[in-house]
């Protein structure tokens, strides 16, 4: 700094030293870890919605083989269709148009193979991708449906992340809260007057009164804040479990469905469609008769199909909200070793 002083002009170094009160520092600590806190709660949610889209993707796979396994089956009927179909051609006992007929039906069953072989490969390409791999290395192996205990808590992950911004706005609260206690400020410095060639040491101390100044409206606004996070919180757990009761339920019947398609339909239009070919050849039913057969076990097999993947869409954030396939950061360190 520098001015005057008299006539002469004088010139100054000084240093100022502010001095927190009220607790200010250790609250801004207790703030920091409380946001470190709410990190690796995060980080604790992330993985959890990491492992429900690797099951998703896992389970995907296997849809994916059941798809191409039904085409395959599918193809093999066409194909048996056709030979038939053929055969009372050749022998003048039907049209021509329908070998025409049973000639496009295969074509349309190969298209369905080659389709369900590229989403097959899509599928694992899919799975790989989460490590980098390559989804042609992949042999993948399981059930759709899972077995073993399921747990029917909610995750903690979640309640944790909750109760960790919480835990966050309180420090912050506290940390509004010391602002109302007003800091000292101390100088001191040395002063030159160039008239004089005088050299002086001056000190100083700045005490604010803080008289209107008590930060109420940020106090009270981090409380406010507090308290919609407690509120949410709270909501956020009730929802969860009324999402989960529901979702136990409605997995449930889309499996029980799926197992009476698979148990009761599926043997019955089989058996259907083996009559209906068995009087075809000897002359008491039309093409017509064996593509309502077969169609019929295609819309089955498509019945099961969308009650197996509605199942897995279900299954899926079941094991999301109850953290099924959690693991902890530690228990992932101890079985992580060195290279």
């Amino acid at each position: 700094n520098f001015g005057r002083v008299g006539k002469g002009l004088f010139f100054e170094v000084a240093y100022n030293q502010p001095i927190e009160r009220g607790g200010k520092r250790a609250a801004r600590v207790a703030l920091a870890e409380r946001e470190i806190g709410v990190a690796s709660a995060s980080a604790e949610v992330t993985r959890l919605e990491l492992a429900a889209a690797v099951q998703r993707t896992f389970l995907d796979i296997l849809i994916a083989q059941q798809i191409q396994a039904i085409a395959e089956q599918q193809l093999s009927i066409e194909q048996g269709l056709q030979s038939e179909a053929l055969r009372r051609v050749r022998g003048y006992k039907d049209p021509l148009f329908v070998e025409t007929r049973a000639a496009a039906r295969v074509a349309q069953a190969q298209i369905a193979v080659e389709q369900s072989r590229a989403k097959l490969n899509n599928a694992r390409d899919a799975l790989a991708s989460f490590w980098g791999g390559n989804g042609d290395d992949l042999d993948v192996v399981g059930e759709l449906v899972l077995g073993g205990n399921q747990k029917v808590e909610l995750a903690e992950a979640d309640q944790a992340l909750e109760e960790a911004r919480v835990a966050r706005a309180s420090a912050a609260v506290i940390v509004e809260q010391t602002r109302k206690t007003q800091d000292y400020t101390v100088n001191g410095g040395t002063r030159f007057i160039k008239g004089t060639n005088d050299i002086a040491l001056v000190a100083g101390i700045t005490i604010p009164l803080g008289r209107f100044d008590r930060n109420q409206g940020n106090i009270e606004r981090a409380r406010a804040e507090r308290l919609r996070l407690e509120l949410t919180a709270e909501a956020n757990r009730l929802t969860r479990l009324r999402r989960l009761a529901s979702l136990g339920a409605e997995a449930d019947r889309a499996l029980s469905r799926a197992e009476a398609i698979k148990s009761e339909v599926y043997p019955r239009v089989a058996k259907t469609l083996a009559q209906v070919r068995d009087g075809y050849n000897r002359g008491g039913f039309s093409f017509r008769d064996m593509q309502d057969a077969a169609d019929a076990i295609i819309v089955a097999q498509d019945k099961w199909l969308t009650a197996m993947i509605e199942y897995r869409d279900l299954q899926t954030e079941i094991d999301r909200l109850t953290g099924r396939f959690d693991a902890s950061i530690a228990a992932i360190n101890e079985g992580y070793t060195q290279p």
